[in-house]
């Protein structure tokens, strides 16, 4: 039971690091993998009027989203984004992807998809996603041979993918996104801790990639050359 409460607790809440990116003229707003809609629920009382959509793979959490968000799609994310051709769905400002794409089997198809054929032409993606380049997981694998599978945070035992700069990087850009803003989280300890409040210092280190819990980006479809705003 402790460890479904901290499963839970782990895949629900605000994500004030995702509320704050927001575009308050978004008025389509899509979160892939919405758990109970929380976060979802958050943006609907920052950016008004706006429409809330969530996909979410577990049940229970779908139902509990369904009373808080417009329309919530109860299903695999993988397999939505492989069909051939997918809903005639009206396009999104805003496309969430928090910490959903390391649960995925081919994160890539899914946000190119995303990207090409539910994203507005002038719409942004926010990502958040684990780094595995954080000091612990060199740690467990240099001085203990060990993978260090857990329950929750960068070493989930339901991640499917990891990622260092150079795979986001290669991935965003695969996508036809590129960053207009970026982030980290840091912690000194992976899981939860009063000490991690002091990890906000490390950002001033050269080695601050490997306190790095978290990267958040905002990104947007990749201006082409000669791109006008007016048209001509």
């Amino acid at each position: 039971m402790a460890k479904e409460n901290e499963k839970i607790s782990a895949y629900t809440g605000e994500r004030p690091d995702i509320l704050r990116l927001v575009p308050l003229h978004s008025r389509r707003i899509l979160d892939v993998g919405c758990s109970d809609g929380t976060l979802g629920d958050s943006i609907k009382h920052i950016v008004s009027p706006c429409t809330v959509w969530g996909m979410e793979l577990d049940p229970t959490f779908a139902e509990t989203a369904k009373q808080r968000l417009e329309f919530v799609y109860q299903g695999d994310v993988d397999a939505f984004f492989k069909q051939e051709k997918l809903p005639e769905w009206k396009s999104f400002d805003c496309i969430i992807f928090a910490d959903i794409l390391e649960h995925l089997q081919d994160p890539w198809i899914v946000l190119k998809r995303a990207v090409d054929e539910l994203l507005s032409a002038n719409g942004v993606i926010l990502i958040s996603l684990p780094n595995i380049r954080f000091w612990d997981t060199l740690f467990n694998l240099i001085f203990r041979a060990y993978w260090p599978y857990r329950e929750r945070g960068i070493h989930d035992r339901t991640h499917l993918r990891f990622f260092a700069k150079k795979n986001y990087e290669e991935m965003f850009g695969a996508s036809g996104l590129e960053i207009v803003r970026q982030s980290a989280n840091y912690r000194l300890s992976e899981a939860p801790s009063p000490k991690n409040r002091y990890a906000a210092f490390m950002r001033f280190f050269p080695f601050r990639d490997f306190f790095a819990f978290q990267y958040v980006f905002e990104l947007r479809k990749r201006r082409t050359e000669g791109f006008s705003d007016c048209g001509h």
